[in-house]
């Protein structure tokens, strides 16, 4: 389209129109932006003064859009009129026609079909246009602009997308916050809020370490077993269910049924769905169980300890609980060093009828610990025989107690320690008694009575009060505190040697020793020789003893200390004692623990024993070679006391010893017969000592000759060659 000429149009006459500076007059109202062209809405021009335009409204005169801008073309004037010219007679009206107008102005005017209806775009309080007088035409006076109304204001679509925009970017933003810290912060909470609905946990048991023997042989172990439980709420028919287990778990069926009686938990509503049925069911056993396809019973992976001798060593190896606690003895003492630590399998199960792992899913495994193993200084095959000849000699003494202890000299290992009476530790309920299951040996308190002598003669030699030649006239009897003591053999007042004495276990000439060594000096070698407190070997509960101390000491303590009463100790410890005299006067702790065997074969040496030099050795060997008269001596003048404990073959040091028992502090009925020697006595390799108590008497004639046959077998079992010459020197008892 060309464009559009700045050079104002001109009508017919060569006037400018729509021109307002002309000085032609004009009509009134005409001029200024009146003679400019009114545009339609259909794009159409009429002359200014021509013929009225009248449209038909539309809708209303509010809502039509084009009003305003129409206004603003129309000067401000709505519904201007313009005058009609007559069609020619004849012809009809034509739109478009040009005319000429009074003034000389042609024009072209568009004639309109008279409406009575008010133009669109008129104001409604407008009225009719104001009649013309007539007269000469004078220049119309500019109408003073009315300034249209102000349009409503309409929405700004684009502040409103700003906004919509502002108002989605801030939500998603504050969405994805939310997710990135729900992923990152609160990731454990959540992602563990179910996880325990679909988590199964299998725990894996630690075995318990082992006992073994000095040889590695298992005196107890576990073995892998199953335990037998039941849901009562499943249980259709407790009596029926018992009837069919009772055989193989070898349990009545009315404990059964009791057992699985439905119960609820202490303090709670809940009803029990647990109950132990049976523990350490064998393996080929619970199966057969599984087999019954029974509701409501099921088995689990339990273990089962078992003790191969049954009652070998079981005074010391102790028992365990259902549950693998240590309760008596060793397995007591190292519970903490037995017992595994258990280990656990968690892991992502299906629901329902897809209870199985979830390939991919969560899984931890935390491995069990296997515990440790203890090898002991016990030789299982002498401990077997220690017991067998015990149990023997004591079957002649009804009701009495015994124990025996076999020590290695140089290593203070305890070789073989019995018991007796004694129990199953596979089965610890079944004793007649709870004391059936004390080791005798750490807890039985005794006085030792005469054994004490060869502390009180070994005091007097390191001392240097006698010597190996001393003799001293002994009479019959001895008064102190108001107290006679009195020997069995009598010496009527004839001189003895120190030889004579322990053969024939004189009370008097020991007292007489005694007072010239002097109650301190004699309670400091008690505590030397390991009286007064416990030794430490490994077992729990054991004794301490008890020493009488000096500032406690009346006038009968003189006479009753030096030859074992009044003083409390345990076969233990006079075992211990005796061995620092075989040891050449050097004492070492009794114990029990070889080493500690780990998970991993690892192998921890035992603590180091105590030692401490208590005799010189050239005084342990003078005690020791006069100590042979108690198993030697046999002549005119009597036999000695230990003869019965004599080992052909092999030269035999040693006490026999007649004293009593207390319990809980009360003095108990009968005595207590003991004898501790060492052999062979030139060099001793091996001490034991045996005691028995017997309610009845007689246990002095028991344990010289338990003793004889220990000994024997313990020298040959560890083949120790016989003495050089099977017969001892010749002892003097009383010479002239």
């Amino acid at each position: 389209m060309p464009p559009r000429s700045e050079e104002p149009r001109r009508d017919a006459t060569g006037s400018r129109r729509g021109s307002s500076r002309g000085a032609e007059p004009r009509e009134p109202g005409v001029g200024g932006i009146s003679d400019a062209r009114a545009y339609t809405p259909r794009g159409r021009t009429i002359r200014e003064g021509g013929a009225e335009q009248r449209r038909t409204p539309r809708s209303s005169r509010s809502g039509d859009p084009f009003r305003p801008a129409l206004q603003v073309l129309d000067g401000g004037r709505a519904g201007r009129a313009g005058r009609r010219e007559p069609a020619p007679a004849g012809e009809p009206a034509r739109a478009g026609r040009r005319t000429t107008t009074p003034g000389g102005r042609a024009g072209v005017v568009r004639t309109v079909a008279d409406r009575s209806a008010r133009e669109p775009f008129d104001d409604e309080d407008e009225g009719p246009p104001p009649r013309r007088r007539p007269g000469p035409r004078r220049p119309a006076a500019r109408r003073p602009v009315r300034k249209p109304r102000r349009p409503p204001r309409l929405g700004d679509a684009g502040r409103r997308l700003r906004l919509g925009t502002v108002l989605a970017l801030t939500l998603f933003a504050s969405i994805g916050v939310r997710l990135v810290y729900l992923q990152t912060v609160d990731t454990p909470a959540y992602a563990d809020g179910g996880l325990p609905n679909r988590l199964a946990v299998v725990e894996l048991p630690a075995p318990r370490g082992a006992i073994l023997d000095r040889a590695g042989e298992p005196l107890a172990h576990s073995v892998e077993a199953r335990y037998v439980f039941a849901d009562p709420t499943r249980v259709k028919d407790r009596f029926a269910t018992a009837r069919l287990l009772s055989p193989l778990l070898g349990v009545p069926a009315s404990e059964l049924a009791d057992k699985m009686r439905k119960r609820t938990l202490p303090g709670t509503d809940t009803p029990s769905q647990f109950v132990y049925l049976a523990r350490g069911v064998e393996i080929g056993r619970a199966k057969q169980i599984m087999a019954l396809d029974l509701a409501g019973i099921n088995v689990h992976r339990d273990e089962r300890r078992e003790v191969p001798g049954d009652d070998l060593a079981a005074n010391l190896i102790g028992f365990v609980s259902q549950d693998m606690n240590g309760l008596e003895g060793l397995e007591a003492k190292y519970d903490d060093v037995l017992r595994g630590q258990a280990g656990k399998r968690t892991y992502e199960v299906g629901l329902g009828d897809l209870a199985a792992p979830i390939p991919g899913g969560y899984s931890r495994t935390t491995q069990p610990k296997p515990g440790s193993s203890l090898r002991l200084t016990i030789d299982r095959d002498l401990q077997f025989m220690t017991q067998r000849i015990l149990a023997k000699q004591m079957a002649q003494a009804k009701g009495s107690v015994g124990a025996a202890v076999i020590i290695d000299v140089p290593t203070g290992e305890v070789l073989a320690q019995a018991s007796q009476p004694t129990y199953n530790a596979a089965d610890p309920g079944k004793v007649d008694s709870p004391s059936d299951r004390d080791d005798a040996a750490t807890t039985f308190v005794v006085d030792p009575g005469s054994i004490h002598k060869a502390i009180t003669f070994g005091a007097a030699l390191q001392e240097g009060v006698i010597t190996p030649n001393t003799t001293l006239p002994v009479p019959n009897v001895i008064v102190r505190g108001g107290v006679p003591f009195q020997d069995t053999h009598k010496a009527n007042g004839r001189t003895m040697s120190i030889p004579g004495m322990l053969a024939f276990s004189s009370n008097v000439g020991t007292i007489e020793i005694a007072e010239k060594l002097g109650k301190d000096r004699l309670i400091d070698y008690q505590k030397r020789f390991g009286l007064g407190q416990a030794t430490g070997e490994g077992l729990p509960g054991e004794a301490p003893g008890r020493l009488l101390p000096a500032d406690q000491w009346s006038g009968s303590a003189w006479g009753s200390v030096p030859i074992g009463h009044s003083v409390d100790a345990t076969p233990l410890q006079m075992a211990a004692a005796y061995n620092a005299i075989a040891n050449n006067g050097t004492y070492v702790q009794p114990h029990l623990i070889k080493e500690t065997v780990g998970p991993d074969g690892r192998r921890t040496p035992g603590a180091a024993p105590t030692t401490r030099s208590v005799l010189s050795p050239t005084n342990a060997a003078d005690l020791r070679l006069m100590m042979e008269a108690v198993t030697t001596v046999d002549g005119p003048e009597g036999s000695a006391t230990g003869l019965a404990a004599a080992v052909p073959g092999y030269r035999v040091a040693g006490k026999t010893g007649t004293g009593l028992r207390y319990d809980n502090g009360k003095k108990q009925p009968g005595e207590v017969g003991s004898f501790i020697g060492m052999a062979p006595a030139e060099n001793p390799r091996y001490v034991v000592a045996v005691f028995v108590w017997s309610p009845g008497g007689g246990g002095g004639a028991v344990a010289a000759p338990a003793f004889r046959e220990m000994m024997g077998y313990t020298l040959r079992h560890y083949r120790v060659p016989p003495s050089l010459t099977d017969k001892s020197p010749k002892f003097e008892v009383f010479p002239r």
